[in-house]
């Protein structure tokens, strides 16, 4: 898809998450209904910005969040942020009492986008907004900061790690949520 097919509308969406939209399978993108007011969300599709920002906390959470659901999340140095990574399409508009039990994991309410049919795209890098925003061409991908870097390389050797890919980050604890209360465990 050339950058003239993409909508001319995006989302932009923190990593993990936008990663977990158009890789992982996440179904709903949790909003206000403040947010959806003010940034014009309806159904439609878009195009889906990672976001710059995204802290150690956050990613720490998400990669035990999809573990739960047998998602595996790239290393954080891996994910494109600063940038249109895909589309979706917006196929509804919910809120929590009449989300149906299919879109759980991923609805943490009070309402939420539905989300369909997600494509991948090759970055391009754009500078977000809040809701929906016209998107254009511009800026540069985010470089990894550097927590994003040693993250899960003890002792800071990542040497190491290529000997046993399919070991997933192991968490003694269950990490702290990064906005709110801390998760119950299964």
């Amino acid at each position: 898809m050339t950058i003239d097919q993409l909508p001319p509308l995006a989302l932009s969406v923190r990593q993990p998450w936008a990663w977990a939209i158009i890789y992982g399978g996440k179904v709903i993108e949790n909003r206000t209904l403040g947010a959806i007011r003010s940034g014009n969300m309806d159904c439609r599709t878009i195009c889906i910005h990672a976001a710059t920002g995204m802290r150690e906390k956050e990613y720490r959470w998400a990669v035990w969040k999809l573990q739960q659901i047998d998602v595996t999340l790239p290393r954080p140095d891996e994910l494109i942020r600063g940038g249109i990574i895909g589309t979706v399409d917006v196929v509804d508009i919910v809120i929590e009492e009449t989300c149906p039990q299919s879109h759980q994991p991923w609805f943490g309410g009070p309402y939420g986008l539905v989300l369909e049919n997600p494509q991948p795209v090759e970055p391009i890098p754009a500078i977000g907004a809040l809701g929906y925003f016209k998107w254009e061409k511009g800026g540069s991908l985010t470089k990894p900061s550097a927590w994003m870097m040693r993250f899960d390389v003890a002792n800071g050797d990542a040497s190491t790690l290529d000997m046993f890919p399919e070991l997933q980050p192991h968490f003694k604890d269950v990490p702290d949520k990064p906005f709110g209360q801390k998760p119950k465990e299964n």
